[in-house]
C-alpha cells in the first residue's frame, strides 16, 4: 500500500510516479490530447509543423484545442508541411477565418510566415532546434534563440504573446510539451522521438496548473508560481528518479492532476 504522500520516502514517491507514468503513457491518452493532431501524419515535416501548431494552441479546454488543432490542418489542405513551404498569398488569406481563444486567423498566418522563414534558413523547425542544441548544449538558450529567430519575419507585435518567452521568466508550457513530444522517445508510441540530436535527458517539464498542483502536493515543488525557475526546480526534482528522462513523468502529473487522481486517494 502506497504511504499518504507527506510521509513518503524518496523509493515510494518513484514507485508511485512510475506507476502513473504507467498508467497515463499509452495510445489510449492520443485521441484525446494535442498530440492526436501530429499524429494524424506520417512524415517528419508534416508531424513537426502539425505539432507545433497543436502546441500553440493547447490552453483551454481540451476538446476545443483537439478540434481546433484538426481545422487548423484543414485549412492547410491536410499538407502542413507543404502549405508552410509554399501556400500562396491567397491561401494565405484563407486562414483569417480561424480563431482559438485569442489566437485568430492574422496570427496563424504570421506564424506559418515565421515557420516558412525558419524553414528556409535552417531545414525546418527540428534542424534549428538540433543544430542551435549541437552547438550550445542546452535548450535555455536555444529557446531563448527560437523565440528571436521566430519573430525576425515580418508580423503583427499582437502575435508576440502565443509564443512565450523564457527570458522573461515565462514557463513555456507549450515549448516544453512540444519538445517532449518531438525528442522522447520509447515504446509505448505517444511521443514520436524525431529529434535524436537532443537528449532526453535535456528537456524540462511542461507546467501548467495542473502538473504544478500535483507537483507541490508530492513535495517536488515548492514555488508557488508556475514560472521558469519552477520548471527548472520541478525538473531537477524528477532528474533525482530518472536522470536520462525526467519528462517521463509529464504523464504522472498531468493525467493525474486532470483526473483528480489526488482528490481520489485523499
Amino acid at each position: 500500500m502506497i504511504a499518504p504522500y507527506e510521509m513518503m520516502t524518496q523509493p515510494e514517491l518513484k514507485e508511485l510516479l512510475e506507476e502513473l507514468y504507467d498508467r497515463y503513457n499509452r495510445p489510449e491518452f492520443i485521441e484525446d490530447d494535442p498530440i492526436s493532431v501530429p499524429h494524424r501524419f506520417t512524415e517528419r515535416a508534416d508531424r513537426e509543423i502539425a505539432g507545433f501548431f497543436a502546441a500553440t494552441i493547447a490552453w483551454g479546454n481540451r476538446p476545443s484545442i483537439v478540434r481546433n488543432g484538426h481545422r487548423m490542418m484543414l485549412l492547410m489542405d491536410n499538407a502542413p508541411a507543404d502549405f508552410v513551404r509554399n501556400a500562396s498569398e491567397h491561401e494565405l488569406d484563407a486562414l483569417s477565418t480561424f480563431a482559438h481563444r485569442t489566437f485568430n486567423g492574422g496570427d496563424l498566418r504570421d506564424f506559418v510566415v515565421a515557420l516558412r522563414r525558419i524553414d528556409e534558413r535552417f531545414g525546418g523547425i527540428g534542424a534549428f532546434f538540433e543544430q542551435r542544441y549541437a552547438a550550445l548544449h542546452d535548450l535555455r538558450p536555444v529557446l531563448a534563440e527560437f523565440r528571436r529567430e521566430f519573430f525576425a519575419a515580418p508580423h503583427a507585435p499582437r502575435c508576440e504573446k502565443h509564443l512565450s518567452s523564457i527570458e522573461r521568466g515565462a514557463a513555456c508550457k507549450r515549448l516544453c510539451m512540444y519538445l517532449r513530444w518531438m525528442v522522447r522517445r520509447d515504446d509505448r508510441g505517444v511521443d514520436f522521438g524525431l529529434w535524436q540530436g537532443i537528449p532526453m535527458s535535456a528537456l524540462y517539464l511542461p507546467l501548467d496548473l495542473h502538473v504544478g498542483a500535483m507537483g507541490r502536493a508530492l513535495g517536488l515543488l515548492a514555488r508557488r508560481q508556475n514560472d521558469w525557475r519552477a520548471v527548472e526546480e520541478i525538473t531537477a526534482e524528477l532528474r533525482k528518479f530518472h536522470p536520462e528522462d525526467p519528462v517521463r513523468y509529464d504523464f504522472s502529473l498531468f493525467g493525474a492532476g486532470i483526473d483528480g487522481y489526488l482528490k481520489n486517494h485523499e
